[in-house]
């Protein structure tokens, strides 16, 4: 094991499992929330309401200079996408909603991408073929495993659909900042990386491209987008190692 990461005690997780449920809440209720006609400012503004009524702190407000609660990116937008008034989701958009809180110094990191309205064929495959590859990786979230193991499972279910693992951003871990080590690539070998242990916490999060997998930032410094333009989708949920298996934190 690296030195560098940090197991979490018992009484560092009951916070974690706070926070995360605290996020894990507010997503779903945005699932009823996401319609045609709002903004993607309107969702930053209902995520910093709802955090603050579980009176904790938005996770990613003014973390290295980001201006809101809510990472919001829509359709090719795959990370860091700003909340903006400008921005209205119309029938047919996807929009993935990447949020964190903060319970008594302790982090959580979820996302989920949502459909407004109806959308076409293909963007309903690639959400649930990226939300599914999710789940394949958790199954391998236990003592004994190996970090490679988590990559390959989302590499290995994803890419016989014809889709792309995007390689410039991955998972990470998180505890009282919000990222720790290690890092948490959706690609790699089983059998390599790092042992998991009982206490580690990681944010598992594939991001898919239904194109190739090369991404670009925007000059707004932020927002990542595909570089091809193809649609992408994005995933997220914090995730404790037991002496069983593994805990999801930031779900219901």
């Amino acid at each position: 094991m690296t030195k560098s990461i940090e197991l979490k005690s018992e009484t560092e997780l009951k916070k974690m499992r706070t926070a995360g449920k605290a996020t894990a809440k507010i997503l779903e209720s945005l699932k009823s929330f996401i319609k045609p006609g709002i903004t993607t400012e309107d969702i930053d503004k209902e995520v910093f309401k709802q955090i603050s009524s579980f009176n904790m702190k938005p996770a990613f407000l003014g973390y290295g200079g980001f201006p809101a609660s809510a990472c919001v990116s829509v359709n090719d937008e795959l990370v860091h996408g700003i909340p903006n008034d400008s921005c209205e989701l119309s029938s047919g958009d996807i929009v993935t909603v990447d949020i964190g809180t903060i319970y008594d110094g302790y982090y959580s990191d979820s996302a989920f991408t949502y459909p407004v309205g109806a959308i076409s064929e293909s963007a309903e495959k690639l959400l649930k073929v990226t939300e599914d590859s999710l789940y394949k990786a958790i199954e391998q979230v236990k003592p004994g495993n190996r970090l490679g193991d988590v990559s390959y499972a989302v590499q290995s279910y994803v890419e016989p659909f014809g889709y792309s693992i995007v390689r410039d951003y991955c998972g990470h871990g998180l505890g009282r900042n919000l990222h720790e080590e290690p890092s948490v690539p959706n690609f790699g070998k089983p059998g390599t990386g790092p042992r998991l242990l009982p206490g580690m916490v990681i944010a598992i999060e594939p991001m898919v491209n239904i194109g190739k997998y090369y991404v670009r930032v925007l000059p707004n410094e932020w927002t990542v987008v595909t570089r091809d333009g193809s649609l992408c989708a994005h995933f997220e949920h914090t995730v404790a190692v037991t002496k069983d298996g593994y805990e999801i934190l930031t779900q219901l």
